[in-house]
């Protein structure tokens, strides 16, 4: 079996995975969340072995492309879903963020993706490709269970200020503290390695740290609204509706420094 036919299998059971937890949201019935999270797992178990066929079939990481890395992310936000359910009992966030893995999963089955593992430009013949990318994407891993769960928030607040409160739903506080936790997660792995790995690498590929390529001046400023949710929240106290806002603005931000300056904007790293 390759790695082709793993992502596929891979990417059916995600479907099924979200299947049934759309069935929980309408039936209102804990068991269907359940299989839901179970094939989540069998999913994130065989895409965990696709990723090391991937690796033994290319020589290298698997994320030197478009192809690869949206997989990797994939595998990677259902890792930090799976942890956050098991921990805080998120299922009611189980459809809508298996809707993110089934998006990463299309794309990257999609045509458009070239799939053929080329050899790696002389700048990606490094350890800290592995370093740099690999904890960069699950730190923005965590930002997109943030997404989900902020928007859930907001909708949550909305409904407990008309009286209305959900029988199998979290509290709009337990929302909002789940949220937090993801960014407090996300946001060192993501200073680790897109800002931290990166310049070092950058340094050693280019011999500067820093040379406000498109991808590094959106990484930052990725890093600073993270940084102002987490310093507003702290130090400020900010919780609530202000909180959510500046974490779906994070979320929208990293996800245009993942997608929008490859393809929007010609720089170093267009060639990922």
């Amino acid at each position: 079996m390759n790695e082709s036919v793993l992502f596929l299998t891979t990417f059916f059971l995600y479907i099924i995975s979200t299947f049934f937890y759309f069935v929980f949201i309408l039936a209102k019935k804990d068991n269907l969340a359940r299989i839901g999270f179970k094939f989540a797992l069998a999913g994130l178990l065989t895409h965990t072995v696709a990723l090391f066929l991937r690796t033994f079939e290319s020589g290298h990481a698997p994320f030197t492309n478009m192809y690869e890395s949206l997989s990797f992310l994939a595998w990677g936000s259902i890792l930090a879903y799976i942890l956050i359910e098991r921990k805080y009992n998120s299922r009611n966030a189980g459809p809508y963020f298996m809707l993110i893995i089934i998006a990463l999963m299309a794309l990257a089955s999609s045509p458009l993706m070239p799939k053929e593992a080329m050899p790696l430009v002389p700048a990606l013949q490094s350890y800290w490709l592995w370093l740099h990318v690999s904890v960069t994407l699950i730190g923005e891993a965590f930002f997109a269970v943030a997404f989900i769960i902020s928007i859930m928030y907001l909708v949550a607040d909305a409904r407990e200020r008309q009286g209305k409160i959900e029988k199998l739903g979290l509290s709009s506080d337990k929302l909002d503290f789940i949220s937090y936790k993801c960014i407090a997660v996300g946001f060192p792995l993501f200073t680790l390695g897109g800002l931290i790995f990166g310049m070092i690498w950058a340094y050693k590929a280019w011999g500067r740290y820093w040379s406000w390529d498109p991808k590094e001046t959106w990484s930052l400023i990725t890093w600073f609204v993270f940084a102002i949710y987490l310093h507003t929240r702290i130090v400020m106290g900010w919780k609530g509706r202000r909180s959510a806002f500046i974490a779906i603005i994070g979320f929208l931000a990293a996800l245009f420094t993942y997608f929008g300056v490859n393809y929007l904007l010609a720089g170093l790293h267009s060639y990922t």
